[in-house]
């Protein structure tokens, strides 16, 4: 039995960034360009040194350097090939075993930064954003404010990954404030609508992938070639107004209410590091049209947990419990979906999963389902209550898969509300 994988960088047991992981960001040190990095503990290995010293001089990068630019767009272009010969890399030169890094003093000074020392940047160039509405609980959740349980879900949800385009240019890095937004809203007695900021302000919790290499204009990807299109997994927050959201949403769906802010994490946890939290898909009825129905399809074991703190809090409180596997529809099936009338993805798309909750209240991922609508308002242990998000308010979005001994997570995606300003 082969020994488990160790560096010689001391990573704590807890820490989302042990060998295992290697997920990869943008940042950008004080007066200098951004760069592409990896994290390990609390350190960034900078890849572009790296690059500039030829470890990386393969076939698989086909001559190409795509270390150096402030985006990871022309690394997810070259394909999992040299995903995979790249993670291959890094593990040898940060395992206890290799001398090229542990045993350089001057090398490790040009090549580790500290995390607390950096400013983190979107780790791709978005050209295109969609979000799915994946999660069945979710959805017949709030199916039932509006339907009643017995008319839930739409007749065509069971049936197709449902999504709708968002807003590229609007989504931001975590740690980037949210300024609350304004719009036309009709409140329940009006005859007509008022424009204002809205007074219903959620967080959404999911998941999003970035797409690699993509697909030519007209040629669907097929479901089992699917997860060689997706490069890795950030944490999101889908910042949406929900009384913008009633008011416009009928009948193309979502406009105003969620194209001011989207938030995701800045690190990628690649499919490599979450394969072995790899779980079966659950069993999907009625069965999927063929176009939609893998070979060994799966989900992740990611556990998952939003927090809320308020500006008189001195510690943030969890509000939300919930796991990727709540997901109904799978990344492979988002993806095969998109491109099956032949739209084409490009490298650093971004597709997101839609609002992740659970069977049980405390796994609602957003406050519309947690305070169903408002009628129950969220009890916080300092004593406020919160029926929607407030100014002043922050909200942090974590993950992790839990390993033996180690963990494979996300960081965190972090935003606070402030007013509207106008």
């Amino acid at each position: 039995m082969s020994s488990p994988l160790r560096s010689f960088i001391e990573v704590p047991a807890d820490s989302h960034f042990p060998i295992q992981n290697l997920p990869f960001g943008v940042f950008q040190p004080k007066q200098e360009k951004p760069r592409v990095g990896v994290a390990i503990g609390d350190l960034i290995v900078d890849l572009s040194v790296l690059e500039e010293l030829d470890h990386f001089r393969s076939p698989e990068f086909q001559g190409q350097e795509v270390f150096s630019g402030d985006s990871l767009n022309g690394f997810l272009a070259l394909g999992r090939p040299a995903w995979r010969k790249t993670r291959e890399i890094l593990q040898r030169l940060l395992s206890t075993e290799t001398p090229t890094l542990r045993d350089d003093t001057r090398l490790r000074e040009r090549v580790f930064h500290a995390q607390k020392d950096v400013m983190m940047k979107l780790p791709a160039r978005i050209g295109n954003y969609t979000d799915f509405y994946s999660s069945y609980y979710h959805a017949h959740n709030v199916g039932t404010m509006l339907r009643g349980p017995e008319n839930a879900l739409m007749p065509n949800w069971k049936w197709l990954p449902v999504a709708y385009h968002g807003r590229a240019s609007s989504v931001v890095v975590s740690g980037a404030d949210v300024r609350r937004p304004h719009g036309q809203i009709k409140p329940p007695d009006a005859s007509a609508p008022i424009f204002g900021p809205t007074k219903s302000l959620d967080y959404e919790l999911e998941m999003a992938f970035l797409v690699g290499p993509g697909n030519s204009r007209g040629e669907p990807v097929p479901i089992d070639r699917a997860v060689d299109q997706v490069f890795g997994l950030v944490l999101m927050n889908d910042w949406s107004a929900r009384d913008i959201q009633a008011w416009e949403y009928q009948p193309l769906g979502p406009f105003l209410a969620k194209n001011f802010c989207t938030s995701i994490s800045p690190w990628v946890v690649t499919l490599e590091a979450l394969e072995p939290f790899r779980k079966p898909l659950l069993l999907q009825d009625p069965e999927p049209l063929p176009y939609l129905r893998g070979t060994n399809d799966f989900t992740y074991d990611i556990q998952l947990e939003a927090r809320l703190q308020t500006s008189s809090m001195n510690a943030p409180h969890v509000i939300t419990r919930t796991n990727f596997q709540n997901l109904y529809w799978s990344i492979a099936q988002q993806l095969a979906h998109h491109t099956v009338n032949g739209c084409n993805l490009e490298p650093g798309d971004l597709l997101a999963s839609g609002t992740i909750s659970g069977a049980t209240e405390e796994s609602r991922g957003c406050m519309l389902e947690l305070t169903w609508r408002g009628a129950n308002p969220l009890k916080l242990p300092n004593g406020e209550t919160r029926k929607w998000l407030e100014d002043g308010d922050t909200l942090t979005i974590t993950g992790w898969c839990q390993g033996e001994s180690y963990r494979v997570g996300f960081g965190g995606v972090r935003g606070k509300i402030i007013a509207s300003g106008v």
